[in-house]
This record gives C-alpha cells, structure tokens and sequence, in this order.
C-alpha cells in the first residue's frame, strides 16, 4: 500500500508474485489512486525482467485491509491513521520516485526487491516451522 498505488506498491505486488507467490497473494492499492501507472514504473520493471502488464492503480478498501494477513505500509503516513487492525501492518520506509529519474526507481526497485524477498524467506521459515 502507497500514496497513488503508481510506482512503489506496483513494483511490490508484480515483484511478490513473480519471487514470493508459494507464500504470498500479493495486490496493491494505494490512499489516493492516481487512476494509472506511469511509464517509468513500467520501464523498470521491465529492464529488471518483470511483467508490467495489467497493472492497475487501486483504492485502498476496507474490505481488503480486513482481509489480508499483512499489510506494507510504503506511504509514510502513520498505520493508526488509515487501518483498523494496525498489528497486521508493517512499515516500510520506501521514498516515491513518482516523477523522478530512471536511476531513483531503480534504486526504490531494488530496495522493494530486497525487503519483498526477506519478508518470502521471513514466511517460508514460518511456513515450514523454522526460526529465524
């Protein structure tokens, strides 16, 4: 979940579903969908071999919040504020590239990549009964 569900909780959702989907249902949405996904967040994806098609920009529901298991906060505004169960939410600081250069959606690409992958193993070592 981000501000515009435009470039960060894209990247989180197409990334979890190619690398994390024995594990993970993953969606996006966003506090204040921008109706769209810009052309950037679709090049990035596509230069680190990641489909960008159907990608969609999404309100934030509280049908889904209700829903899920967990929830990643990417837009920097306190869980209190915008979900009933914000034990079921964990923060990432993750900065927008929305209208920025290449180079900072790379950046912002590889740290969501990161994290995404550390939260698959996180569920996988639960998922298969092992500590960390």
């Amino acid at each position: 979940m981000c501000v515009g569900n435009a470039c960060r909780s894209p990247m989180a959702e197409v990334i979890a579903r190619n690398d994390a989907a024995d594990v993970m249902e993953a969606s996006s949405a966003g506090l204040s969908p921008l109706g769209f996904i810009p052309e950037l967040t679709k090049q990035t994806l596509i230069h680190n071999d990641y489909p960008a098609l159907r990608l969609t920009s999404d309100a934030l529901t509280p049908e889904a919040c209700d829903a899920a298991d967990v929830i990643i906060n990417m837009s920097g505004r306190p869980r209190e504020a915008h979900f009933n169960d914000p034990q079921k939410v964990e923060d990432w600081n993750v900065p927008d590239p929305y209208e920025d250069d290449p180079q900072t959606y790379q950046r912002v690409f590889e740290s969501i990549k990161r994290r995404v992958n550390q939260l698959a193993v996180g569920l996988r070592e639960k998922r298969d009964g092992r500590q960390r």
